[in-house]
């Protein structure tokens, strides 16, 4: 059988097999060449059959051999800024997860910010943690992230921060003290830097996206977020899902469980993407322990192949109904996939967070986030920013109600916040354009 080697774009380099390569016909295969994150110099070859006919993707048939090949993506621009960026993301995941352990037994960990929405000792230690180690890698580009130091001044909690940092942080420039991590937090604050019209280069970090999924139980699902801006267009992005499970409802006891994507399911999740260079997933169980000694690839992402919109899966934000949003004019919602009518379209359920949705997207697991913005609530940046570039590197579409791209840089000073026109709209591409006029004939001015 003839095998057709399909070139990733800015992916593929010659490599040299280390052992005969075996495999059973399949009809249409596609050729990865992925490197582990961590120190080894060997790669995985995977051929994959991916499967877009179901609304629950099956796991992908896989081979793999021990190729060599160097960094992921192997020639991206801004590949540095990406590994670092991966690799602070793993440190603040593994944070989260030390902080989860220990969150029922103290009380102090757990907080309430001006706007009441729980923030706890891993909010702030991601924020710290991120700052220092891209403020000594890359000093001259400034954070803009959510979180503030002014009302931990005089909490006994900061101590608990400082702590968790330092066992976290690779810094041995200066001592991790009180002052310095609270510097490292207020470096992304909303007065850390004021940026005037001109273009910018910057991080976007949200440190605990869905931090009510971070404070319920252990199969919560929370996200920590970073993109880098350049000139107003996002170039990069990583998101770390310490407690992604994959598949629960597929599992068998007697046998090893994958997720989706071909990952361990219950050992978290990393996604990364690169402009022009694609979007990827690797497990994060080697970092978080729960599976030592296993070998983690990058695996490569793609939206789903849905075409119309009553075949599409649907994510939907928490604080939003289907009722509320235009698309109920023209099809009702259900979770049940199994008794789905003509006038239906499928609901997604998937807790907290923005960021999640994007993820969903992102990986084929749903077709379509669609996002009302409320006149009340102001719409952040780094709740959009990095699943901005996951989606469109694979293969996705992202804008608001009106078809405009989201623009990071309107807010001039800040860089805050966005002004997505009605809201924004996630999508796998195909049904992108179909959604918009809906939405325009039913809200002809937005």
């Amino acid at each position: 059988m003839a095998v057709k080697l399909t070139r990733v774009k800015g992916q593929c380099t010659r490599t040299k097999r280390s052992k005969p390569l075996f495999f059973t016909h399949s009809s249409a295969f596609s050729l990865d060449i992925l490197r582990s994150s961590s120190s080894s110099q060997f790669s995985l070859l995977r051929f994959t059959k991916p499967n877009y006919s179901s609304p629950i993707r099956k796991s992908s048939h896989i081979l793999t051999l021990s190729v060599r090949s160097s960094s992921f993506p192997q020639k991206g621009k801004y590949h540095r800024e990406l590994q670092a960026a991966v690799d602070v993301v793993e440190k603040a995941c593994r944070l989260c997860v030390d902080v989860k352990k220990s969150l029922l037994s103290s009380d102090e960990r757990i907080l309430e910010k001006n706007d009441q929405t729980p923030v706890t000792v891993a909010d702030f230690g991601v924020q710290a943690l991120i700052s220092l180690e891209l403020g000594r890698l890359f000093p001259s580009i400034p954070l803009v992230a959510e979180e503030d130091s002014s009302f931990l001044t005089s909490n006994t909690v900061v101590d608990s921060i400082v702590n968790t940092v330092i066992d976290k942080s690779d810094s041995t420039e200066k001592p991790l003290t009180r002052d310095v991590v609270l510097q490292a937090i207020d470096r992304g604050g909303k007065d850390g830097f004021t940026f005037g019209d001109k273009p910018a280069t910057y991080w976007v970090l949200d440190p605990i996206d869905g931090t009510r999924g971070f404070l319920k139980g252990s199969e919560a699902l929370y996200v920590v977020g970073l993109a880098l801006v350049v000139e107003g267009e996002v170039t990069l992005g990583v998101m770390g899902f310490p407690n992604w499970l994959g598949d629960s409802s597929t599992k068998s006891s007697n046998q090893d469980q994958t997720d989706k994507s071909g990952l361990p399911s219950g050992s978290g999740t990393i996604m990364a993407a690169h402009v022009g260079c694609g979007t990827w997933m690797k497990s994060l169980s080697d970092i978080l322990g729960d599976m030592v000694g296993a070998q983690s690839s990058w695996s490569r992402c793609y939206v789903d192949k849905s075409c119309l919109v009553r075949e599409a899966r649907f994510c939907i934000s928490e604080s939003q109904t289907w009722e509320s949003l235009p698309l109920s004019t023209l099809y009702s919602a259900t979770t049940n996939s199994d008794s789905l009518g003509d006038k239906q379209v499928l609901l997604v359920p998937t807790c907290c967070g923005s960021l999640c949705k994007y993820l969903m997207v992102a990986s084929g697991r749903a077709s379509v986030f669609i996002y009302q913005a409320k006149a009340e609530k102001s719409v952040k940046s780094w709740d959009h920013a990095v699943g901005i570039i996951c989606v469109n590197e694979a293969g996705g579409q992202v804008t608001d109600w009106t078809g405009r791209k989201l623009d990071l840089a309107e807010d001039q000073i800040e860089r805050r916040l966005i002004f997505p026109s009605g809201g924004v709209l996630i999508t796998n591409g195909n049904v992108h354009n179909e959604i918009l006029e809906v939405i325009s004939s039913v809200l002809p001015v937005i």
